[in-house]
């Protein structure tokens, strides 16, 4: 039973959820009248929600409406729309608005709504004082107070008959600005207004202007006069005298200035009356200004004073303005229509003009030292008037030129460019130097003492001379220097390195080396260098000639490397040369001797080998050899040597015994052992000379030892012969 009661349940309760669906269709934001609205005007911000619904039951919706992301109102409604109501929009309404509806747990924003309140407040102006002096300032306050930062103030000045003055002032973050205004000579009546501005959505929205504000200036003192006595129109020479006053409210800081073309003639302080006189010269004519100052006050009077002039300046005249040393020089000054004056003459100079004469008239022998610029002085009533300068020039005759190398020698490399100097030791600048190559003009230079002319064009064979002259304003005329001749240096080129002999030298030898040059110009500095792990310098030598020989009079192992040379000459250009390769090896002497103490111990060896065997077969051949008698083995070794120069054959001792030893011993093996027991018997023999024409055999005698068996039935058996040559023989 409680079992189906639950199931009952859960499924009641399963209809009633699938009753209860819904879902936001749309949020929608609205402003009611418009979107733009006018300042002081109702407006009404409406914000609805669209919501599908599977059943008609009531749903609880939260509506929140933001200002540029600012929460402004939120409200609870089972209604589908929400309104926020604003009686009288300001500007500071003017924004980005936007709305969000929650209800049953499920959230909607509408899209966002600008919203422009058109117009704004008017702002408030005051003034921090209604009545200020000259000099002082106005300051001023304006105020939007229900605008919203950042905002634009500007504030004017405005004078009668005059264009108003503007200062603009931007403030980012508070809705009023102050500003300050100096009020200036000749304010009186001042009104002040202002106007805000701002930026909405890129454009610019104005303000009406501000109330007027009204500030009266007083002055601190009345506008100078000034005078001058006893007039302003006045003969240079009089004396002239200016009074500038003023009336004043306060004494303290009050300053009065008379000036001239900005330059300040006298000054007073705390005064009411300036005065200042001079005697009137012709610079004296222009425009005066008597200036009173008193804080930020300042008031001005110009005055024009004219002064007309006692006499001309006077004018010196010169006899010549160019002329000789040694030569008379003739100055006058004179006055034009104006006869009586005192006069001076004075050459002028840096450190102070030098007196000469108080006439009008000066008559003088010149030197150098006498050139400058001369003025002569003219004095009436006090009046002092200087002439224009004349300049006056002596000169002393120019020295014999001197022309030489910028370098110092007389010479120069080939493709390089050459710099001449010329210089005159006396005459007075300025002075003209010519450059000549030969005949042909080069170049015109007028300097003070001396000129240089650069010759870039420069022949191997080129043989012409170079001379300069000199000349100034003197009579004397022109000097011209000695003839230059210039050494042209041909740099080196193509150097080259041989040797005899060549590659391979025996220890010992000589050997010649060769460096030449293919061009260049004498002396020629000559250089050979060996190069092995390390480059040594093994030959140096200066020669007037293109080419040098060094004879290397012994050759060792050491002087094996690579050689090559190097040519200079006064170009200081080193050209080197293409390496050889020397290689010093034995001499045939040196040779043969190693091959003598190598081949010798060898032949020894074989001598002493051949030595023991030929001992060691006599020993054992010895007791088994019988002797046929002394007539037998000597006719045998006649017969056996006479077999021998019939057939032009001749066999040394030993090849011959072992023949011997061949026949005898094969006897020996076919007797048998019978022979063993038999007496030795030695004969010696004189062997005759072999021919000299079929063997090279030197006369001699040899000595034949004849071994001779006997057998018991008296016949040979066997025969030993050993034959010993003379030590002479070959």
């Amino acid at each position: 039973m409680y079992l189906a009661l639950l199931v009952i349940l859960l499924q009641c309760s399963e209809l009633y959820t699938q009753e209860r669906v819904f879902t936001f269709n749309t949020v929608e934001i609205k402003v009611q009248p418009s979107v733009k609205v006018k300042n002081g005007a109702p407006m009404s911000i409406v914000c609805h929600a669209d919501i599908s619904k599977s059943t008609d039951f009531q749903l609880k919706h939260n509506f929140t409406i933001f200002k540029d992301d600012k929460l402004v109102f939120m409200t609870v409604s089972d209604k589908r729309d929400a309104q926020y109501e604003i009686s009288m929009a300001r500007s500071s309404d003017t924004g980005e608005y936007e709305c969000t509806v929650e209800a049953g747990g499920k959230t909607k924003s509408s899209n966002s709504l600008h919203v422009w309140v058109t117009g704004m407040t008017k702002p408030i102006l005051t003034a921090e004082k209604k009545e200020v002096l000259e000099g002082e300032v106005v300051k001023l306050r304006c105020e939007l107070p229900e605008e919203v930062p950042p905002l634009h103030f500007f504030f004017r000045k405005i004078k009668m008959n005059s264009t108003p003055k503007e200062k603009h002032v931007f403030e980012p973050y508070r809705n009023f600005s102050v500003v300050e205004f100096s009020v200036e000579e000749g304010d009186n009546i001042l009104q002040f207004d202002c106007f805000g501005r701002r930026n909405v959505k890129l454009e610019f929205e104005s303000s009406v202007h501000s109330n007027k504000t009204l500030v009266t200036v007083r002055e601190p003192f009345i506008k100078p006069t000034l005078n001058a006595k006893p007039s302003s129109n006045i003969t240079e020479g009089d004396r002239i005298q200016f009074e500038c006053s003023t009336v004043v409210a306060r004494m303290r800081g009050i300053e009065i200035i008379l000036q001239k073309n900005k330059t300040i003639l006298n000054s007073v302080r705390d005064e009411r009356l300036l005065k200042y006189s001079a005697v009137a010269t012709l610079e004296d004519s222009g425009e005066y200004l008597c200036k009173v100052e008193q804080g930020r006050a300042s008031k001005t009077t110009k005055l024009n004073v004219v002064v007309s002039e006692l006499f001309p300046k006077p004018i010196l005249a010169a006899s010549m303005s160019k002329l000789d040393e040694n030569k008379e020089l003739t100055l006058n000054c004179s006055i034009s229509v104006f006869r009586k004056a005192n006069f001076s003459i004075l050459r002028k100079n840096s450190n102070g003009d030098i007196w000469l004469t108080n006439s009008r008239n000066l008559t003088m022998r010149v030197n150098v030292n006498d050139t400058g610029s001369y003025i002569c002085k003219a004095e009436v009533k006090g009046i002092v008037k200087e002439s224009k300068p004349v300049r006056i020039n002596v000169y002393a005759p120019v020295s014999k030129p001197t022309l030489s190398v910028v370098s110092g020698l007389p010479e120069v490399v080939l493709g390089k460019p050459l710099r001449l100097i010329c210089h005159s030791v006396m005459g007075t600048p300025p002075i003209t130097f010519t450059f000549y190559k030969g005949n042909e003009v080069k170049k015109r230079v007028t300097n003070d003492t001396y000129a240089t002319f650069l010759d870039e064009n420069i022949r191997q064979n080129d043989k012409r001379g170079y001379k300069c002259d000199a000349r100034n304003s003197h009579s004397s005329g022109m000097k011209t220097s000695n003839i230059l001749n210039i050494t042209v240096i041909v740099p080196i080129r193509n150097a080259s390195l041989g040797s005899i002999p060549y590659g391979e030298v025996e220890d010992g030898s000589e050997t010649a080396f060769l460096c030449s040059v293919k061009e260049g110009s004498w002396p020629i500095h000559f250089r050979i260098f060996r190069k092995t792990d390390r480059e040594v310098l093994v030959f140096e030598k200066s020669e007037n000639a293109d080419r040098v020989i060094w004879h290397k009079k012994t050759m060792n192992r050491q002087d094996t490397g690579t050689y090559y040379c190097m040519a200079s000459n006064k170009a200081n250009v080193d050209v080197k040369s293409h390496p050889i390769t020397i290689s010093v090896i034995l001499a045939a002497w040196q040779k043969g001797v190693i091959a003598a103490f190598v081949l010798i111990p060898i032949a020894g060896a074989v001598t002493l080998t051949l030595w023991w065997f030929l001992c060691k077969k006599k020993k054992a051949k010895g007791p088994s050899m019988e002797m046929s008698g002394s007539a037998l083995a000597t006719n045998l070794t006649s017969e056996k040597l006479t077999r021998q120069h019939n057939d032009g054959d001749y066999y040394s001792g030993s090849g011959y015994i072992e023949d011997s030893e061949n026949h005898m011993k094969s006897a020996d093996e076919s007797k048998g052992p019978d022979l063993e027991s038999a007496e030795v018997e030695y004969t010696e023999v004189e062997v005759s000379t072999l021919d000299p024409h079929r063997a090279p055999v030197q006369k001699g005698t040899e000595t034949v030892y004849s071994e001779i068996r006997k057998a018991n039935n008296d016949s040979v058996e066997n025969r030993h012969s050993r034959i010993q040559g003379h030590p002479d023989a070959t």
